[in-house]
C-alpha cells in the first residue's frame, strides 16, 4: 500500500481534498481506489464554473473492469479541470496524489474539511475494509 500524503483529507469513498490556500481545494482519488478500478480508460470531468455539491457525484473515472462516480469532498465552484486526464486518464494509475488530480474548486466553507477523514482515519478505514 503506497503512502497516504499527510496533507489530505478523503471521503470513505475514496476521494481526497488537498486545500491549496486562499479557498482552493483539489479534488482526486486515493490511490487504494484506483488500484481497485484497475487501468482507467476514460475520466468524464466537470466543467470549469461547475457548482458542485459536497457529497454529490460530479465527475466519473473509468476502468475496463467499471465505471466509477467521483464525489466532490466539499461545495463550491470547479476552478480548473486536469485536461490532460482526457488523453492519458492513467495519470491517475501512476500519480493519484500528484499528476493524477482531477478538479480544483473553489471552496464555499473551509470548514467542511474539519468533517472529512484524516489521513490516520483513511488509512484505519482501509485496514478495516481488507478484513
Amino acid at each position: 500500500m503506497s503512502e497516504i500524503p499527510g496533507d489530505l483529507k478523503f471521503l470513505k469513498s475514496h476521494e481526497w481534498a488537498r486545500l491549496e490556500g486562499e479557498g482552493k481545494v483539489t479534488v482526486g482519488i486515493s490511490d487504494h481506489a484506483q488500484g481497485l478500478l484497475g487501468d482507467l480508460v476514460y475520466v468524464e470531468l466537470p466543467n470549469v464554473g461547475d457548482r458542485v455539491e459536497a457529497g454529490n457525484a460530479c465527475a466519473v473515472v473509468e476502468s475496463v473492469k467499471a465505471a466509477s462516480d467521483v464525489y466532490a469532498p466539499v461545495t463550491g465552484t470547479v476552478t480548473a479541470v486536469n485536461a490532460a486526464l482526457g488523453d492519458k486518464p492513467e495519470t491517475i494509475n501512476e500519480d493519484a496524489y500528484g499528476e493524477g488530480w482531477i478538479f480544483t474548486v473553489d471552496i464555499d466553507d473551509a470548514e467542511q474539511l474539519n468533517e472529512l477523514l484524516g489521513p490516520d482515519e483513511y488509512a484505519e478505514l482501509l485496514e478495516n475494509d481488507d478484513h
